[in-house]
């Protein structure tokens, strides 16, 4: 990203921002000039236009831009009455003007608005540009500060848009820079890849389909920006509609490449020619499924809409694991329990993934975990009065506040400190966190888990039926579509996605569990897959062989490609190290 935000390069702000790296805080990282330069030559198509970039911090995008002008035989006399640059920062606002200088000489400081893009939006008459370049910034909502945030939310809600304290910053950013385009415009942007996953960003994605005519999307499997594993995307929306329409047709496209230099040398028009535009559907499906064929777009919607399929929402619930606030307090080894006598004031247990093998944990799986010095009792202490505790708790608990960790976010608001709530047992687990397998795991023991694992609460009497029908290709095909993948190539389930998951209507058999457990537990996953395939989706579900290859081959070409960005991200750590 460029570096530029709305708050300062101090990362002096409380709470969880507190480590925050300042780029990171800022939302500031550089794009490449060779990629603010693909944008524009794809962008702007004639010497008229007009050209907009709403957060232009050093000017990468504006050189881009003037020099695409030029390109198509625009006099630098003229160059500065069509293009327009908002940065709110005076010192990257005058590097901007710095870099245009040699070209627009004194004609540059007026190009470059030093201005709040929201406010600047709100006093200026729009729509009044041909095209819209750049890179918002990235920032959260709670780091974004005030006045600017109000008025960047004002402006959503002017459109029907629904923002809450989800929403990242480039999403108001992307709605005013929408509104700014004539028809028939179009708008080029450096994007978070969340745009096409998270759920505060639906909003969004059916406003742009209502708004443009056709959307091309570039993804990499190498990371743009080297500092930050933010898997960003290029947003290419074209066909700029003079009003907004729910009939709107939008056609979309997904493009995917190995690494950025295979962008960087064709052309916009090479690199796009191939691409199959797709119908896009006005609903809650994310835009990862964009990455698929055509026909295994219209397989997935078709299997979710028949009644032989329901969500995962129909058999269980799915809850967050036990937030603690500071698990380096609440979360023991049996050697520290001992210590301090603690076993009539904790819970078992699974603090981590890892500890969670096969398809299922017992209470001899847990007891190993304890023996072998593994984290796996949290502290759990009724509310009371501090004086009613053993004096070993006491003293550990006048420890904690030593380490200030009773003023946390998390501890600060409860009361006591110490007592954390949403203790209970779940009939099993999901991980939060997946590389391969959205995996479910039966809980035959007494334990919870930390919010690195979520909970399941089952609604019908055999928890277990239910954890063994998830070993399927068509689980881990809607995961993928699902959930929400980032730069380390790892996949996320919040519990609203992990209840939207496709799962079997009638929970009839599957691979006995115990089996299942022994296969996955010696690395054969692929085993009880094929051989669920066989039983639950073919014998009960009625599908095919080939309906079963189509779901393997969707969540294989799925999982595949954010792997492929985890690999990468190795590799680059790797060259940086040597």
């Amino acid at each position: 990203m460029n570096p530029r935000s709305t708050t300062t390069n101090k990362t002096t702000s409380s709470g969880r921002f507190i480590e925050l790296d300042a780029d990171k805080l800022r939302g500031g990282y550089y794009t490449s000039a060779q990629i603010a330069a693909w944008l524009c030559k794809w962008a702007i198509r004639e010497k008229t236009e007009h050209v907009l970039e709403p957060s232009c911090g050093d000017g990468s995008f504006l050189v881009a831009a003037v020099d695409r002008l030029v390109e198509l035989g625009l006099s630098n006399a003229a160059i500065a009455s069509q293009v327009t640059g908002i940065e709110i920062l005076g010192p990257e606002a005058e590097q901007a003007r710095r870099r245009l200088h040699p070209i627009l000489t004194s004609q540059a400081k007026g190009v470059v608005k030093t201005s709040d893009f929201f406010t600047w939006w709100q006093k200026s008459e729009q729509p009044a540009f041909d095209v819209v370049v750049g890179n918002p910034p990235f920032i959260r909502y709670q780091t974004f500060p005030e006045p600017h945030r109000s008025k960047a939310m004002t402006i959503m809600e002017g459109f029907g848009l629904t923002p809450n304290r989800l929403t990242n910053i480039w999403v108001p950013f992307v709605v005013a820079a929408t509104m700014s385009i004539k028809p028939g415009g179009r708008m080029a942007l450096v994007l978070p890849a969340e745009l096409l996953q998270v759920t505060y960003a639906a909003q969004l994605r059916s406003f742009l389909t209502d708004h443009f005519g056709r959307i091309d999307i570039v993804a990499c499997n190498e990371l743009f920006f080297e500092k930050a594993e933010q898997e960003v995307v290029l947003l290419l929306a074209d066909e700029a509609l003079a009003k907004a329409s729910e009939v709107n047709v939008c056609r979309v496209t997904m493009t995917e490449t190995a690494t950025v230099a295979e962008i960087t040398r064709k052309t916009p028009a090479s690199l796009l020619k191939s691409a199959q535009a797709k119908t896009i559907s006005h609903d809650n499906e994310k835009w990862l499924k964009y990455f698929l064929s055509p026909q295994e777009i219209e397989f997935i919607r078709q299997l979710r809409s028949n009644k032989i399929t329901t969500t995962m929402a129909t058999h269980a619930s799915v809850d967050v694991g036990v937030v603690t606030g500071k698990n380096e307090f609440f979360v023991l080894s049996e050697g520290q329990v001992k210590e301090m006598a603690l076993f009539d004031y904790t819970t078992p247990l699974v603090s981590r993934s890892v500890q969670l093998k096969g398809t299922r944990i017992g209470k001899t799986d847990w007891k190993s975990l304890s023996e072998a010095g593994d984290r796996v009792y949290l502290l759990n202490i009724a509310n009371g009065h501090t004086e009613k505790l053993p004096e070993k708790l006491r003293k550990y608990i006048r420890y904690g506040e030593s380490k200030e960790f009773h003023k946390g976010y998390k501890c600060s608001i409860r009361k006591p400190w110490y007592a954390v709530p949403s203790i209970w047992t779940p009939d099993g687990f999901l991980f939060r966190q997946i590389y391969d397998f959205p995996r479910a795991v039966l809980n035959n023991t007494e334990a919870t888990s930390t919010d690195t694992i979520h909970r399941i609460s089952c609604k019908i009497a055999k928890p277990e039926r239910i954890v063994a029908n998830t070993y399927t290709w068509m689980t881990a095909a809607s995961a993928e579509i699902e959930g929400r993948s980032y730069g380390g190539g790892v996949l996320e389930l919040e519990p609203t996605e992990a209840e939207r998951l496709l799962m079997p209507a009638e929970l009839n058999g599957a691979m006995p569990l115990a089996d299942a457990d022994k296969l996955i537990r010696a690395g054969k996953l692929d085993s009880v897959l094929e051989a669920n395939a066989r039983i639950v989706l073919m014998q009960h579900m009625g599908m095919t062989a080939r309906e079963c290859s189509i779901l393997r081959d969707i969540w294989i070409k799925m999982r595949d490609r954010r792997m492929a960005r985890r690999r990468s991200v190795q590799n680059t750590d790797a060259l940086t190290n040597v």
